[in-house]
């Protein structure tokens, strides 16, 4: 069992941006070794729970929020049914979801006692290296039950925002499975085929409608239909480099957009995309002066939609808003910072990225003030398509301002890289 204070690596001071790292508890004999990694941090629904992939086949989850006290050491709130638990999956994970709780209203014929004890069953899905998602209780600590079926790694795994338990895995066997996690994996996953190599990441609309995922290697960006599981269309039009290699995708919290991540030599780039019409609106690229590779691992959009959170080889974590060149935070430049995922809290605030070394930072982020105007956009795209938009008879100006042709495009590398130094 691993205990929290053992684990706390350093807390910064507030205007670094840091607020704390937690490095894993292994022995040192496997420090720096294959399969330390964090491939995948992430919350709970409520954000009351968070989980990281501590690599080695373990996987912590603690009751969040961490507290702190004036001598600079952290504590988590115990309760009798909140304790932090230590996961053994025995195979590396590469990739770990949240479940939403079951519903609490019964159906038909069902006992409303059975159904009440099923709702406070908060799930947690592991991809593993052997391609087996292992399902588990979070409260309880104790696996559930396993889902079979994937012949390579399970690498990004996304369970449905509309409460149901529905769980959409991407392999690199080339396809991605859509599981009904009411049977208990024992039905048969929709497949989804089409990918000529590995599906490094998957995400799934708010409105439940897409899915998104790309081919780190086959360079393909694929929508599909999650209410009739068929394949929609393949993003084209990246043509930024001869060579690149494709790595996050995330839709906006209203469904409206998708961001898509890739890289290529010592050059990065983010597209934001229109799923209903596979028009490009915008992009943005990052050019590193430094020799080699700079690679980006991770993309997600904040809860209110206005910003993103990036992960690249050279800084530890930058929040951008779409259609400013600059960014609105960044970390020092730093080549050792290792970052592979990232993952915002619910209700926004903090980001928590994790590393290769196996280790995982929590980051106070610039909270962003929706103005009514975003607000009013976002429920309307939430429950309406671009196409639909388009046959409204409003201004041209609202019209672009509605289905974000109005983002203004920084395809050409940024050069204002040394802000961050000189602040």
């Amino acid at each position: 069992m691993f205990s929290l204070k053992d684990n706390i690596r350093r807390i910064r001071p507030a205007s670094d941006g840091l607020i704390l790292e937690l490095k894993s508890a292994h022995p040192p004999s496997l420090e720096g070794r294959a399969g330390c990694e964090t491939w995948s941090v992430d919350f709970s629904p409520d954000g009351s729970w968070f989980a990281w992939s501590m690599g080695h086949g373990i996987v912590w989850v603690i009751a969040w929020p961490l507290r702190y006290d004036k001598v600079n050491r952290v504590e988590i709130a115990l309760e009798s049914n909140r304790q932090d638990k230590t996961l053994n999956c025995g195979q590396t994970v590469w990739g770990l979801a949240f479940g939403p709780r079951p519903s609490k209203t019964p159906a038909p014929g069902e006992k409303a006692a059975s159904c009440e004890r099923e709702s406070s069953r908060l799930l947690l899905a592991t991809g593993l290296d052997n391609g087996v998602i292992k399902i588990w209780d979070v409260v309880t600590g104790q696996p559930r039950f396993e889902l079979k079926g994937h012949e390579g790694i399970a690498r990004d795994l996304v369970f449905t925002p509309n409460e149901k338990l529905t769980l959409v895995s991407s392999s690199r066997d080339k396809t991605l499975r859509i599981w009904d996690l009411t049977h208990k994996g024992e039905k048969e996953p929709h497949v989804l085929s089409g990918h000529k190599d590995w599906v490094s990441c998957c995400s799934v609309s708010p409105d439940c409608s897409m899915i998104a995922s790309v081919g780190r290697f086959d360079r393909m960006v694929c929508l599909w239909s999650l209410r009739s599981y068929t394949f929609i269309r393949n993003l084209t039009g990246i043509n930024h480099k001869t060579f690149y290699l494709l790595a996050s995708c995330d839709f906006s919290p209203d469904g409206a957009l998708l961001a898509t991540a890739a890289f290529s030599g010592s050059s990065w780039w983010i597209d934001l995309w229109d799923p209903y019409t596979a028009q490009k609106l915008s992009s943005l690229m990052d050019c590193s002066e430094m020799y080699g590779q700079n690679q980006i691992s991770s993309l997600r959009f904040s809860p209110e939609g206005l910003q993103l959170a990036i992960v690249t080889e050279d800084r530890a974590l930058q929040m951008w808003e779409p259609g400013q060149r600059g960014m609105v935070m960044q970390t020092k430049e730093d080549r050792t910072s290792n970052g592979l995922c990232c993952n915002f809290h619910p209700q926004g605030g903090v980001v928590a990225t994790g590393t290769r070394d196996g280790h995982v930072r929590f980051w106070m982020v610039p909270r962003s003030v929706p103005s009514l105007c975003h607000l009013c956009r976002s429920v309307l795209r939430h429950s309406v398509s671009t196409h639909q938009v388009e046959t409204l008879p409003i201004p041209r100006r609202i019209l672009e301002f509605l289905t974000y042709r109005d983002i203004p495009d920084h395809s050409e590398a940024r050069s204002d890289r040394s802000s961050d130094e000189e602040e």
